[in-house]
């Protein structure tokens, strides 16, 4: 059978009236402890511990502590101690102890169960696991058959159904070298006692049409019949987890959908023109922004300027601190937006000028930059921070260039800023050693959210944004922007969100779209997609405030 390939799909960087009481975490602080599979020796060691980063994220929205512990290191008594215990059964048959599964079966706390090795005690002579829980564990399906070319796609339990819904799982087939980039295994299982057990959630095979439980409980055990952490979308079943966590965790919070803007990569080249525009039209609907600002513009290289390289800091930035200003008053707020936006002048990944490379990790490379360190990153975001204040302007958070930060250099963001708005790539090392092949090789995953992380695995504290922004094919312009995504697929990104009771609609803008030159319909679609998303219900809020 050929192989897959199981990957964690990265996600590319692809605000508002008060409200009434915002949705809030449960009262009490939850103690929770998430397992997880670390085979030694293997490549995909560390496969278990980036999917129990992304739920330790999640977990950071909730008023919870959280332990991450390998699940062959469990001690009896653990699942006791906490007030929820998540495993991430990620890798096959991976030997669980005995400890571990007899503190399940008698378990009095919450028990959540991810996808792989339920059969160590659904099967297991020792445990009366059909009888305690009301349902029986069947087996595992896959694919329906191995792709080919003639048949690349022949179907898997794929498409998730929650609040009416259709969530379907990400596929892909490369005739060419037989890969399959998809995670199609799910954990069949079988109500057997009604009155101990539910079907919550179902997942259907799009080509058999069979439907199997996706989530089932059984008191306060539960179970996921597949790792929603792999290949997520703003689309995806990966939405089901970070609703259903307020189930398990018995928030009560209420319903409460929240939409934010952010105008993104102002610089001193930024005109006027577009800001006013935008500014205008935003403080006419009464909805307050946040604008993600480059405080120093920098062409190395000449790559604009005919060869000629270019700096300019804030203070000579005449225009985009006018724009600012006018901005300011009328409802915007800065956010900074790296320092220059970029690393130095080596092209990273680009070419080294402001806005278009990344400057917190060597992307050329896919590793840390050479200086990488907590003060090196510090001392970026300080000068960054310096050109704001002798300027005049107060900055009320950070989003990272690209969405990618090294971990260091992520640890340093959460201490000199009270906010991000971003999304976030995540690492199993503080130096990772990424797609080497080798045993205990690291692995990175971006991760977005549908609503506010109070606390990250680095300590940040996240605004999201979820919805992606508008992007057009402009090739026969700038070759490095060849990508188009409409307005409507935003407003249909929104339309999932609202299946998180507490979901935001959060989305950024390039004001350079509005450039006559380009001639594009770019201030219609802004409209049209603000207007869609008030439709659907969302209310604008301000990111600053948001909690």
């Amino acid at each position: 059978m050929k192989k897959i390939i199981l990957v964690i799909v990265l996600l590319a960087g692809l605000t508002q009236l008060m409200l009434p009481a915002p949705a809030h975490a449960q009262a009490t602080t939850a103690h929770t402890l998430i397992l997880y599979d670390n085979p030694a020796n293997d490549p995909y060691s560390k496969l278990g511990l980036m999917y129990s980063i992304m739920l330790r994220n999640l977990l950071g929205h909730f008023n919870t502590t959280v332990d991450l512990v390998p699940v062959q290191n469990y001690t009896s008594g653990l699942i006791g101690s906490h007030d929820a215990t998540f495993y991430i059964g990620d890798y096959y048959n991976n030997p669980l102890p005995t400890a571990f599964m007899n503190d399940v079966m008698s378990a009095t706390k919450t028990v959540v169960w991810f996808k792989y090795n339920l059969w160590q005690i659904a099967w297991n002579s020792a445990y009366t696991f059909n009888q305690t829980f009301g349902f029986s564990f069947l087996g595992l399906a896959g694919l329906n058959a191995t792709p080919s070319s003639s048949n690349p796609n022949p179907g898997f339990y794929d498409t998730v159904t929650y609040k009416n819904m259709p969530m379907v799982k990400y596929y892909a087939y490369n005739a060419s070298n037989g890969v399959v980039s998809a995670d199609p295994d799910v954990g069949l299982t079988q109500v057997l006692d009604s009155t101990k057990a539910q079907s919550l959630v179902t997942i259907t095979n799009s080509q058999s049409k069979a439907t199997a439980p996706y989530i089932m409980r059984s008191g306060k055990f539960w179970y996921f019949a597949d790792m929603p952490f792999s290949y997520i979308g703003p689309a995806d079943r990966y939405l089901v987890i970070c609703d259903v966590l307020h189930d398990i965790l018995q928030t009560n919070a209420p319903v409460n959908h929240r939409a934010l803007v952010r105008l993104e990569d102002l610089d001193a080249y930024t005109t006027t023109s577009s800001m006013k525009m935008l500014t205008d039209y935003l403080n006419s609907k009464k909805i307050r922004f946040t604008m993600a600002t480059i405080p120093v513009y920098t062409d190395p290289n000449g790559f604009y300027n005919g060869g000629v390289p270019e700096t300019i800091h804030l203070a000579q930035a005449t225009g985009l601190k006018s724009a600012l200003n006018y901005a300011v008053a009328r409802g915007g707020s800065i956010v900074m937006h790296g320092y220059t936006h970029q690393y130095d002048s080596t092209p990273n990944l680009l070419n080294a000028v402001s806005g278009s490379d990344y400057e917190f990790w060597f992307a050329v490379q896919n590793r840390p930059v050479d200086e990488d360190s907590e003060p090196w990153a510090a001392g970026r975001m300080t000068d960054g921070l310096a050109e704001f204040t002798l300027n005049g302007y107060k900055v009320v958070g950070w989003a990272a260039p690209q969405y990618q930060m090294s971990p260091l250099s992520a640890a340093a963001a959460a201490l000199a800023f009270p906010t991000s708005f971003q999304r976030a790539v995540y690492y199993t090392a503080t130096n990772p050693q990424l797609g080497t092949g080798a045993a205990n090789q690291d692995f990175s995953a971006g991760q977005f959210f549908p609503y506010i992380i109070n606390k990250d695995y680095y300590g940040e504290r996240i605004i999201p944004e979820n919805l992606g922004s508008i992007q057009y094919n402009i090739c026969n312009i700038d070759p490095f922007s060849c990508i188009a995504y409409p307005w409507q697929q935003l407003i249909t990104n929104a339309q999932y969100g609202l299946v998180v009771r507490d979901g935001f609609a959060s989305f950024f803008f390039h004001p350079y779209w509005l450039e006559p030159e380009l001639k594009l319909p770019a201030f219609s679609d802004f409209q049209s997609l603000v207007n869609g998303i008030t439709g659907l219900g969302y209310t604008w809020v301000d990111g600053t405030t948001a909690k």
